[in-house]
């Protein structure tokens, strides 16, 4: 018995080399690596809002390194986003669920992080999905862009399974940059969207979760606050990040003035006293200032 044992593992590795040998003379698989902005663009939020709440520095610099790619490696020379990077190149003209879920990730990655060039970025992304993607009659938004190959008909995605659709995303994306922005345009272009699963979506909301956050933060109302000044920073944040708040869209200014901002929310904002200060507002309309962290918990409740 002890031979007999002994006997298969040799026997079983003639048999594995004898099937390798066999499978060698066809044509292997190929090998899927290339890199999709949209699957990039949802990591990278996740990564932004992960490194933000746990205080991981690592999560973040990979959400920024890998945004900083896919913003300087897969565009056009025209600034145009494209969808796929393989060997070296990108090609392929994004579609909206690339743009949505990439500017969903910028505005999540300049929360966590208050760089500037990445609300500048979700910015022009955000013009390019109106002027591009937006239904201006029917309201919503096209899966491809208006120059894109002439199909029979341009389609709409609106259920979000198993991810979310491009429509939704651009929804909740251009609500919250509406809300940092000032810009109600992008408001306006999100109801849309928002409108035309608004009687579908509540009856079968697991085909529509993302679509029914943009919803939610419409009917709630975004909270604006905007944080300006470096000393008594953190306490601030902590409060801002101490628990789940979907409602509320965050800015920040290191600096004990805003002046020179490119962020709407941020201008004319200053630190008081030199401390660090926190401005709650909804609409642009903000309550009195505070440098206090229980006042500003009081304020968000």
């Amino acid at each position: 018995m002890l031979e007999a044992h002994g006997e298969e593992p040799r026997r079983r590795d003639q048999i594995r080399e004898l099937l390798l040998s066999a499978r060698a003379q066809r044509v292997r698989p190929a090998l899927d690596d290339k890199r999709l902005t949209s699957w990039n663009a949802l990591m990278i939020a996740a990564l932004a809002d992960a490194g933000a709440l746990l205080g991981e520095t690592r999560y973040l610099d990979a959400a920024v390194a890998a945004a900083d790619f896919v913003w300087e490696q897969m565009r056009d020379r025209d600034g145009r986003l494209l969808r796929s990077f393989n060997s070296g190149e990108a090609r392929i003209a994004g579609y909206l669920e690339d743009h949505a879920f990439l500017l969903e990730a910028l505005l999540a990655l300049y929360e966590a992080s208050f760089e500037e060039r990445f609300f500048v970025r979700a910015r022009e992304l955000g013009e390019h999905i109106i002027t591009r993607f937006q239904d201006g009659r029917a309201g919503g938004f096209f899966v491809s862009a208006d120059d894109a190959e002439q199909l029979i008909a341009r389609r709409k995605d609106l259920e979000d399974t198993p991810i979310p659709s491009g429509s939704s995303s651009a929804a909740l994306g251009l609500l919250r940059l509406a809300a940092l922005s000032g810009e109600y345009r992008y408001e306006e272009a999100a109801l849309g969207a928002v409108r035309l699963a608004a009687e579908i979506a509540p009856r079968y909301p697991v085909a529509f979760g993302h679509l029914l956050c943009a919803l939610d933060l419409h009917v709630e109302g975004a909270r604006e606050v905007a944080l300006v000044g470096r000393d008594g920073l953190e306490p601030l944040l902590a409060v801002v990040r101490e628990r789940y708040r979907p409602h509320i869209v965050l800015a920040g200014a290191p600096a004990e003035t805003a002046a020179t901002t490119a962020v709407p929310l941020l201008q004319g904002r200053i630190a008081l006293e030199r401390q660090a200060t926190a401005y709650v507002c909804e609409r642009f309309a903000c309550q009195a200032p505070t440098a206090d962290a229980a006042r500003l918990r009081a304020q968000l409740s």
